[in-house]
């Protein structure tokens, strides 16, 4: 049976405006950017992390028809079809600050919770991204 999920996939409409704002705002960091000639492969990780990539995918073919990828690029610019990241972090309100120094807007503030303290925030595409500092109960 399987033993782990290395790579998850969220779209993205600008691939290089993705890695501006996942390395560059965030702090993740590139895991692989190979021009597969159909595709452009772009996998991105938590630094230190290579066993669990993230790809940032253009709507397009091979995988869509190009009806299809003009259908979910308009989902997507709606915010209505984005994707969902959870990260955790060892200080929350550190990142928070952080990020917003950077200039990333938040859809949701840094709110203490049951399980730890979290927030969240939107990607330039609509897809969600969460981050949060489980408490020890958590």
């Amino acid at each position: 049976m399987f033993t782990s999920i290395n790579i998850s996939q969220i779209y993205v409409l600008d691939q290089d405006e993705a890695l501006d704002f996942y390395v560059g705002k965030l702090g993740l960091e590139v895991n692989t950017d190979a021009d597969l000639g159909f595709m452009r492969w772009l996998t991105v990780q938590v630094p230190g992390r290579p066993d669990r990539a993230i790809l940032l995918e253009k709507p397009g073919p091979p995988r869509l028809d190009e009806a299809t990828a003009d259908q979910v690029r308009e989902l997507l610019t709606k915010g209505a079809m984005g994707g969902s990241l959870f990260f955790t972090t060892d200080d929350c309100r550190k990142t928070y600050e952080t990020l917003l120094a950077k200039g990333v807007e938040f859809t949701d503030e840094l709110t203490e919770r049951d399980y730890g303290t979290d927030c969240g925030l939107r990607d330039p595409f609509g897809n969600s991204i969460r981050f949060t500092q489980l408490s020890s109960a958590g």
